[in-house]
């Protein structure tokens, strides 16, 4: 019955009322999961004459945190849209080869990952700026949380197979469970235990832990449609690669997110030292609470999107990507006014180094000021992504970071004399250019694609 009620809901119900029950639980839940990053941060940040330092060399960690991330979805967010098309055509059985085959990935990048991110993260958080003074407290954070990457994989990669099914509540909850038991250890092990930034990996892995335990117990219980059965986690390269082909565009919006803060950070280093390096930390920080609800209400809208692209409704299709579109235009438009009005009270809450405050709160200004496209931007290319169309939503992903901002990052400052404001300026530029192209090319493809349906030539 309950299968049937999710499945029945996505082809017929109320489309702004679908969006609100899978949205808001998928952004709570985001937000949620932020918090584990968050939390490690603000405790780290006002540790007693070392916080400024810890949080910096913390910070210096990030692209390693992004890689791990982004093989996650690579198959979460590939496979999870691949088995919703694949239910909205009744295909039950190939909905669930999918999650088995992406559960098996996983696992094989959680091995490859450990391994390789643990033998070189001295030398790579050096690549990442990393100075003589920071180093201690990154590489003592990199190696506790790099052993945990296995359950890293099994949160991010398969909670999206859960929502995707309209479970979004039970989502959610994986989340929260994590969360809680993060800002509960946090401040136990770092300052009850004097555990330092290790105190806060390990709160973090052992958090982790348990969301992933809560996602497996629900994957293979009775409430489920899409049930993990060792029969179908025998990697089939029919199955599997069309969702890696998918999740690509994914995967570089993360990893390139972490070359991202690697070429933020060499430059910030190079002309403002490792207060530089700091305030990017905290900016970065901040910036998820603009990113991440963009994803929540995006993976609202995907299980809808999907499921009925697949059922061949078109107007439902659109009339659920208005519905997502409005929503992420009107968050990031508040999120934007917030940042340019009162910077001084997120750079506060990470900080209480005076230096190190009153220079984020110059410097996001500037690297916010362009944050009010990127409602347009994500949500677009998430629609891409709905509609399996792999390699627009790709091409997509890579303009943005690899074409425009990592570029400018450091061909700016050569046209400034204050370098500083120079690589931070490169972000408003990049956001409102990516947007403006973005969405052009969603408005202008959609209806070819919803004639195609989802078993014609892909884009």
């Amino acid at each position: 019955m309950a299968r049937q009620g999710a499945k029945q809901d996505m082809g017929s119900g109320s489309i702004p009322k679908l969006m609100m029950n899978l949205a808001i639980p998928a952004v709570v839940a985001q937000l949620i999961n932020m918090l584990y990053n968050i939390v490690d941060r603000i405790y780290i940040g006002h540790i007693p004459e070392a916080g400024a330092s810890a949080l910096t060399g913390v910070g210096l960690f990030l692209p390693i945190l992004m890689m791990i991330n982004a093989f996650a979805m690579l198959a979460g967010s590939g496979g999870a849209p691949r088995a919703a098309i694949a239910m909205g055509k009744n295909e039950q059985e190939n909905a669930q080869k999918i999650l088995g085959n992406c559960f098996s990935v996983l696992m094989i990048f959680a091995v490859v990952l450990t391994v390789a991110f643990y033998i070189f993260a001295p030398q790579l958080l050096r690549l990442f700026g990393a100075s003589d003074v920071t180093l201690p407290y990154a590489l003592s954070y990199a190696r506790i949380y790099i052993l945990g990457t296995v359950f890293v994989m099994i949160v991010m990669g398969l909670n999206p197979f859960i929502t995707t099914q309209g479970f979004a509540k039970f989502s959610m909850i994986t989340t929260v469970v994590g969360a809680v038991c993060n800002i509960i250890l946090d401040p136990i092990l770092i300052f009850g235990f004097h555990m330092g930034v290790q105190g806060a990996a390990v709160a973090t892995v052992i958090s982790q832990a348990v969301s992933a335990m809560w996602v497996l117990v629900f994957l293979r219980g009775s409430k489920t449609m899409l049930k993990l059965t060792l029969p179908d986690m025998k990697i089939v390269p029919e199955v599997i690669l069309p969702c890696l082909a998918l999740g690509i565009s994914t995967f570089v919006m993360l990893s390139t997110e972490s070359i991202l803060n690697i070429s933020f950070n060499s430059s910030l280093s190079r002309f403002g030292g490792d207060v530089a390096v700091g305030a990017m930390t905290i900016i970065s920080s901040c910036n998820q609470l603009v990113t991440l609800p963009l994803q929540g209400i995006c993976q609202g809208g995907q299980p809808i999107m999907s499921y009925n692209f697949g059922a061949g409704k078109k107007e439902r299709v659109k009339q659920a990507f208005r519905c997502q579109f409005l929503a992420c235009v009107g968050y990031a438009a508040l999120l934007w006014i917030l940042m340019m009005l009162a910077p001084q009270v997120f750079a506060g809450i990470f900080s209480s180094d005076g230096e190190l405050v009153e220079y984020t709160v110059w410097a996001m200004r500037i690297y916010m000021a362009g944050i009010f496209s990127t409602g347009v931007q994500i949500s677009c290319q998430q629609t891409f992504m709905a509609l399996g169309q792999a390699k627009i939503s790709l091409l997509m992903a890579c303009l943005r970071k690899l074409v425009l901002l990592i570029p400018l990052i450091f061909v700016l400052p050569f046209f400034f004399t204050n370098k500083v404001f120079a690589v931070f300026v490169a972000e408003p530029v990049s956001d409102i250019i990516a947007a403006t192209v973005t969405a052009t090319m969603l408005f202008t493809r959609l209806n070819g694609i919803l004639d195609r349906g989802a078993g014609g030539r892909k884009v």
